[in-house]
């Protein structure tokens, strides 16, 4: 199998070639183009009560497409996310990496995404109630609203609400007022992610609920 993400970062998309018998998995409308060789079919994500948890909890949808090489020449396939922005490949290797809802775009067999709470601390961090944790071997592709990029932790790092696009099991977050109660929704920006721990975190240089706060005022 290759891979190669072109685009980055504000409109990025996947292009995979798979060899004969190889195959990758994609969340429903996330294909853009493939060749004729390679045969799709469509099953429910997990089942039905669960692929309808993830796709009412997780920002998955209901069902998820299996794209199989079945000619005798590696073919390709293309994939991209809804909305403009990057997307980052991660090489699992039997470790744990939790997502924020949403961010799942494909991955090849071995990966399994599965939906766990988050709590209200995530919710009220415009994370959401619920968390993608990916586990297994393999390739993970997740996207994001603008640019992503990593930072390493070890100790404490503040982060903006709704940024927080992955991160290690390690990490753990946590809610604060941005600075004093007053200034803190004056300045505009109220709530603020403290992640603290040892491990890895992606960001997203944008976020959709701050695009939503800009254009309500303005429709």
């Amino acid at each position: 199998m290759k891979q190669s993400i072109d685009g980055k970062p504000s409109f990025s998309y996947i292009t995979i070639t798979l060899e004969p018998g190889e195959e990758v998995v994609a969340e429903s409308d996330a294909m853009v183009s493939m060749d004729a060789k390679i045969d799709m079919k469509t099953k429910l994500n997990g089942g039905f009560f669960k692929g309808l948890a993830r796709k009412l909890f997780g920002g998955e949808t209901l069902f998820v497409n299996t794209f199989k090489n079945i000619g005798s020449t590696p073919q390709t396939v293309i994939f991209t996310q809804p909305t403009p922005g990057d997307i980052q490949l991660i090489k699992m290797e039997g470790q744990d990496i939790y997502m924020q809802p949403g961010a799942y775009i494909c991955s090849t067999k071995g990966i399994n995404i599965k939906l766990k709470w988050a709590g209200f601390r995530s919710f009220l961090a415009r994370e959401g109630l619920f968390r993608l944790l990916a586990t297994g071997k393999g390739y993970l592709w997740i996207g994001a609203y603008g640019h992503v990029y990593e930072k390493e932790i070890d100790g404490e790092y503040l982060v903006d609400t709704s940024h927080l696009v992955a991160y290690d099991p390690t990490i753990s977050i946590r809610l604060q007022l941005s600075g004093g109660l007053i200034s803190s929704f004056t300045s505009g920006e109220g709530l603020l992610t403290r992640v603290s721990g040892k491990g890895k975190i992606l960001l997203q240089s944008r976020s959709m609920s701050g695009l939503a706060s800009y254009l309500n005022p303005k429709i």
